[in-house]
């Protein structure tokens, strides 16, 4: 069973989502993210360890259709996403700013690999996920 690290990914798309004419830099992001759980008392990531989870991240989530090039007529600069409808479901089914939201983080995690582009398309389509 592949496990994820629901923060770091949802940072991760709202910085797709926000990135506009901004180059995507997620070792910048992860020591972001580190600096905000170490604020929150949870010192367990260290920065290095989350920046190269980050970039993988990624790879992972450009390879399996949750983010793509943000194109020029959209802020593209070459180096930045945007969400793809894959991704934006993701986002709105792990988005902690959304109070009450944890059962679509909970459906995610029993699966055997949340992320594969198949078993997440038929978790996002159940209504009762979202």
């Amino acid at each position: 069973m592949t496990t994820y690290n629901w923060q770091l990914i949802e940072r991760l798309l709202h910085e797709v989502q926000n990135g506009a004419h901004q180059d995507f830099t997620p070792d910048i992001y992860a020591q972001d993210h580190a600096e905000a759980t170490a604020a929150q008392g949870d010192t367990s990531a260290a920065v290095d360890q989350l920046a190269t989870q980050a970039s993988d991240y990624q790879a992972l989530l450009l390879e399996r259709g949750f983010i793509e090039q943000r194109p020029d007529s959209e802020g593209g600069t070459g180096r930045n996403f945007q969400l793809t409808l894959r991704g934006s479901s993701l986002l709105s089914l792990i988005d902690s700013s959304i109070p009450d939201n944890d059962h679509g983080l909970e459906v995610l995690d029993d699966q055997d690999d949340a992320l594969d582009p198949a078993t997440f398309d038929e978790v996002a389509s159940k209504p009762q996920i979202v």
